[in-house]
């Protein structure tokens, strides 16, 4: 299994499972990956935004997206995972944590000081949630937003 940068080639790509992951989220709602490609194409040309795309051979099997963020609370910089997505018949064969450990390669060589992920609503993505902790991460509460 290889991990590599997206480029802004990638964007079909990255938008395709970026729609993939959103449709499972949304418990079934239609996403159109060519909706998504003109920001995806504009966040994976910044560099404080990286995709990590795993690889088997020529058959792409998962995303990682990352930003970097900043924050005293933190301690300065660290990564936020913003978007994790494994095709279904890869999944629970090591494609996560792979993209995970090039991650936290790729946050210590920018020098940040952790990684942040909003775990899904519970109890439905359960298995999401234990992934995290299994992988080092703690539970430290809900995230809330609010729209722009």
């Amino acid at each position: 299994m290889e991990i590599i940068t997206a480029e802004t080639a990638d964007c079909r790509l990255v938008a395709g499972f970026v729609a993939a992951l959103l449709e499972e989220l949304s418990g079934g709602e239609r996403y159109d990956p060519n909706d998504l490609l003109e920001i995806t194409a504009d966040l994976l040309a910044r560099e404080e935004v990286v995709g990590l795309l795993s690889y088997e051979g020529d058959q792409p099997l998962g995303l990682m997206m990352l930003n970097q963020c900043a924050a005293i609370y933190a301690g300065g910089l660290f990564g936020e995972i913003t978007e994790l997505y494994v095709v279904p018949d890869q999944r629970s064969k090591g494609v996560a944590q792979k993209l995970l450990l090039a991650a936290r390669d790729l946050g210590r060589a920018r020098g940040w000081k952790r990684l942040e992920v909003g775990a899904p609503n519970q109890p439905q993505w359960q298995r999401s949630l234990q992934f995290y902790q299994r992988e080092g991460f703690l539970l430290t509460g809900p995230r809330l937003r609010q729209l722009l």
